[in-house]
């Protein structure tokens, strides 16, 4: 039965691929957020990045003469100069292999980002000895892209007089037209294809591909999962916690190297509906990431919760979760409840007051395999206002009986999976796929296809 699935895959699914490994683009390089976000990554990102060699152990004087580690230099230049530290570890991969060089010369250390070395010129140039030195050089290049290359297109439109979105600039012999700012100062500091084209081969390797919002991740052969969401890994502390939101089917493991690609986000500590009280006092329903507070002792009563059941945290988590509604006394299952009419056998979500429809039965069981519904007249579901549709969460696959095309369920929407390599190429199982009716996946609203890894 597996092949012929196999074959279903490779002949009808014909969907076009956006491949994230496209040919060299040079008109289009990074995009100028990836340039830019200063934030994207802290000292022990950085550090875990530079575990690949010797810049891991590495220290030396940063520009203005305090002695740092390699990742304490990268990491203040970036936020100085308000450029990504995923740029610069790339620049310095780039330009000197220096993250996956395990014995680097002092010659690769001394010129670490290529700065004011041009491709003629020697590094022995006395004009030149000035920004020798590995902290000189990671400083001066952050500071050269945002306070000279980006500064001058945002202010004149372009840097160098030629290098500008938008503006034809040749390269190699050929005609190039940068799309965007970031591209333009790649090209205005390595002026020609072979360079760039590396840089950007590099930036794709480490941070060019992502599987989508909703994807559990583990490294093979060891502890510990992670939720994949808008790019960022965030790491789950407990088994409770893991299996009040997830699927133990839907993990996928996957070599060291794809999570190190990650940015680590905010953790996920407590299991959902979770009873959480600060410093202060106050109490909270955690639901899912959001924080709910209950406004006094005679709801927290009402509702039905016990005060054995509260978890005390520090006011410093409180920054981890979202804020949620208010939880009042007029405040209808803040923890959600299932109903089933007797006279149709049709089931409800009621949560906060609202009524959600189940219309299949695969997404009531995917979704609440530990509740039973309560069987109740039309009646007392009539009362609660109308809402839109229970779909599934992110991360699952479906499918329809009638159509082979597999979609995984990222950020509210289906993604088509275009092909068997792809669908292969992010570890999926066809044993974890849904099969529901066309109406059911229908509710889901259709998204970009999913591109191959």
């Amino acid at each position: 039965m597996k092949r012929l699935i196999f074959a279903i895959f490779a002949i009808v699914l014909l969907i076009p691929a956006q491949n994230a490994h496209a040919e060299f683009n040079p008109n289009y390089l990074i995009s100028d957020w990836d340039l830019k976000d200063a934030f994207s990554m802290g000292f022990n990102e950085i550090q875990h990045y530079l575990e690949r060699g010797a810049l891991a152990d590495y220290k030396t004087e940063d520009w203005q003469g305090a002695t740092r580690y390699a990742a304490d230099i990268i990491l203040r230049a970036a936020q100085d100069n308000s450029i990504s530290p995923k740029f610069l570890l790339v620049l310095l991969q780039k330009e000197q292999s220096l993250v996956e060089d395990d014995t680097p010369t002092d010659r690769q250390l001394d010129w670490a980002t290529g700065y004011a070395v041009c491709d003629d010129c020697s590094k022995d140039d006395p004009s030149i000895q000035r920004w020798k030195g590995f902290g000189k050089q990671v400083n001066s290049a952050a500071m050269q892209f945002s306070e000279g290359y980006m500064a001058d297109i945002e202010t004149t439109g372009s840097t160098q007089g030629k290098y500008g979105p938008g503006l034809k600039v040749e390269v190699d012999g050929q005609i190039v037209v940068p799309e965007n700012a970031a591209t333009a100062a790649l090209y205005a500091y390595t002026p020609h294809f072979q360079g760039n084209a590396n840089f950007v081969s590099i930036w794709d390797r480490w941070f060019g591909f992502q599987h989508p919002t909703g994807t559990l991740l583990k490294i093979s052969n060891q502890p510990g999962i992670y939720l994949i969401e808008y790019g960022y890994k965030r790491p789950i502390h407990s088994w409770s916690a893991f299996l009040s939101r997830f699927n133990p089917d839907l993990i996928i493991e996957v070599p060291e190297h794809i999570l190190d690609a990650y940015t680590e986000g905010r953790p996920i500590d407590f299991p959902n509906y979770s009873l959480l009280q600060d410093e202060d006092g106050s109490i909270y329903l955690l639901v899912d990431d959001a924080l709910r507070h209950i406004d006094s002792m005679e709801t927290f009563h009402k509702i039905g919760f016990m005060e054995d059941e509260i978890v005390s945290i520090k006011n410093n988590d409180l920054v981890y979760f979202d804020e949620g509604e208010p939880i009042t006394s007029i405040t209808a299952h803040p923890e959600g409840v299932l109903m089933q009419l007797r006279t149709s056998g049709t089931v409800f979500y009621i949560e906060n007051g609202v009524r959600h429809i189940i219309i299949d039965k695969i997404i009531q069981n995917t979704r609440f395999s530990n509740r039973t519904p309560i069987l109740v007249d039309p009646v007392e579901v009539e009362q609660f206002k109308e809402g839109t549709q229970v779909t599934l969460p992110d991360g699952y696959l479906i499918k329809t009986a009638a159509d082979p095309t597999v979609y995984i369920l990222a950020e509210g929407q289906r993604q088509a999976i275009p092909s068997e390599s792809v669908f292969l190429s992010y570890g999926y199982s066809w044993n974890d796929i849904l099969t529901l009716s066309e109406s059911a996946l229908n509710a889901h609203p259709l998204g970009p296809a999913l591109e191959e890894l």
